[in-house]
């Protein structure tokens, strides 16, 4: 099994970028303890991240030459991208969103995901954690 983990703008600034509300860990370090993970179970995992929309729409579309699941962290696109749903509502790889923070704890312009809709779920809130999760469920919808 293969997961592609994708992360969208300025989540390459974690560590540095309001560590009130996500910390001193570092995308860097979510990679490590996500591979870490992933060699427990078998599972390759390729990390990439990019300030750019039609990037990301890009990997999304290519997802389907052989990966099993996306995992997804749009971070802003999450509540703006036509484009990005698009995408992931025409792949037939599976796609988790994941956030660090609880994005219905905080600003009311984040509580709607516009991904949400066309994605297999969503988890949030739980930190780096939240990776390791999205990649426990992405084994799981593809033990079934």
């Amino acid at each position: 099994m293969k997961v592609l983990v994708l992360n969208g703008p300025n989540l390459n600034l974690l560590g540095k970028r309001e560590p009130e509300i996500y910390g001193h860990t570092t995308l860097a370090d979510i990679e490590s303890m996500v591979r870490e993970k992933a060699k427990g179970m078998a599972v390759e995992v390729e990390f990439r991240q990019s300030n750019h929309e039609g990037e990301l729409v890009g990997w999304v579309q290519s997802a389907r030459d052989g990966f099993s699941a996306v995992l997804l962290n749009a971070g802003a696109y999450t509540h703006t991208s036509v484009a990005l749903r698009d995408a992931i509502a025409a792949s037939p790889v599976p796609t988790i969103e994941v956030h660090l923070s609880n994005i219905y704890a905080r600003e009311e312009f984040r509580h709607k995901s516009l991904i949400a809709p066309v994605c297999k779920g969503q988890i949030s809130g739980f930190g780096a954690h939240s990776y390791v999760l999205g990649l426990e469920a992405a084994c799981n919808l593809n033990a079934r």
